[in-house]
């Protein structure tokens, strides 16, 4: 965090940032905390939209957000294809349990074990073969090895969530809205074709393309993930390759400009895509308008929606919004990572003010 030359400097409690700046099991704990309250807010809200989901109704048009996305992964039909919800209340219940036992981690982390993982020995004053490989993923911000140790677990991870995705549509099957049912869907590794789909994939009509795309990122994700864990820095460590710039506010401003374009990205492709966001969970594809600001909105309202909207409208909305926000927040923190000096923006104000007040007094 920038301390704009004072090396003494304090925050209060409401900082979480600056808390676990340096101090690597709080990092992990707050990480964790924050999984635990997604997964509560998503098991919650599974409940609740399967307790007030009304049958006679289409999906698309009760507001729903958790469970249609279900419904499209395969989630809520019988054997006969037909919805019932049947598993639905499970997955709410599942992640439930999981949020209980992320706070407990969480908890751990933050009050119990050593606040560096560099420090840690776990509840026991040994070191155990599982306590020395904690404190490999201590932090060191500008130490090369150490940021790519770390984000070399953390492509596996994502890698492997790829890999369960696509042997779930391969084994399970997902829903298909050109033939209105679940099926298999095996996945279309032609590269060529994956290539032009980086230009036109809000338009992608084939869940084979979709799960080809998911199977190439599965093997990206994971051979870089293997590469940055066990590759050393090649060369001397130059500005360049990020030498003196590495900090956690440059690390948080990466995080917030990747989720804010893939919120945006979402956004584009939820408000015409009816392959990956069927009609009949979603409603109908919805339209660009400026208003007072640039927004999706239904082709015309819709009687007992939530406040005339269906889902696809909320949920496009939600995403640009969230992703417009999360990149002003990139570009704070990247200026701060930087060494830009804000409070040069507050001093210059400042001075125009005074100039004011003696010329008025002149």
């Amino acid at each position: 965090m920038q301390t704009y030359g004072n090396p003494d400097v304090t925050y209060g409690w409401w900082v979480g940032n600056a808390v676990v700046t340096n101090k690597s099991s709080r990092f992990i704990g707050s990480h964790i905390g924050h999984t635990g309250l997604i997964a509560f807010t998503a098991g919650a809200n599974t409940l609740w939209e399967l307790a007030r989901y009304d049958p006679s109704v289409p999906m698309g048009h009760q507001g729903m957000m958790s469970i249609n996305h279900l419904a499209t992964i395969g989630l809520g039909f019988d054997e006969a294809g037909v919805w019932t919800g049947a598993g639905i209340a499970f997955i709410g219940i599942f992640h439930l349990i999981c949020s209980m036992v992320y706070g407990g981690a969480a908890l751990l982390h933050s009050l119990v074990f050593s606040e560096d993982t560099q420090n840690s020995s776990g509840l026991f004053a040994d070191d155990r073969p599982e306590h020395r490989q904690a404190k490999r993923f201590k932090l060191e911000w500008d130490n090369p090895d150490n940021q790519t140790f770390i984000l070399g677990h953390h492509l596996v991870f994502m890698g492997v969530a790829c890999v369960w995705f696509v042997e779930w549509a391969r084994i399970h099957g997902i829903y298909d809205p050109a033939i209105g049912a679940i099926r298999q869907v095996n996945y279309n590794l032609d590269l060529t074709q994956i290539w032009n789909h980086q230009f036109d994939f809000i338009a992608i009509d084939s869940l084979e393309d979709v799960m080809g795309g998911h199977a190439f990122l599965a093997f990206f994700e994971i051979g870089g993930g293997i590469f940055h864990i066990f590759t050393k820095q090649i060369g001397d460590y130059t500005e360049f390759k990020g030498s003196k710039f590495l900090s956690a506010e440059a690390i948080l401003s990466w995080s917030l400009a990747g989720i804010g374009w893939m919120a945006i990205i979402a956004a584009f492709w939820c408000a015409t895509n009816t392959t990956v966001y069927p009609v009949e969970f979603f409603g109908d594809p919805v339209e660009l308008k400026f208003v007072l600001a640039p927004g999706w909105y239904d082709a015309a309202p819709i009687d007992g929606a939530p406040l005339g909207h269906s889902s696809r409208a909320w949920l496009c909305n939600f995403h640009y919004i969230i992703g417009f926000f999360n990149i002003q927040g990139h570009l704070f923190h990247a200026l701060r990572a930087a060494g830009f000096d804000f409070k040069r923006i507050t001093n210059a104000v400042s001075n125009l003010d005074s100039i004011r007040v003696n010329q008025l007094a002149d």
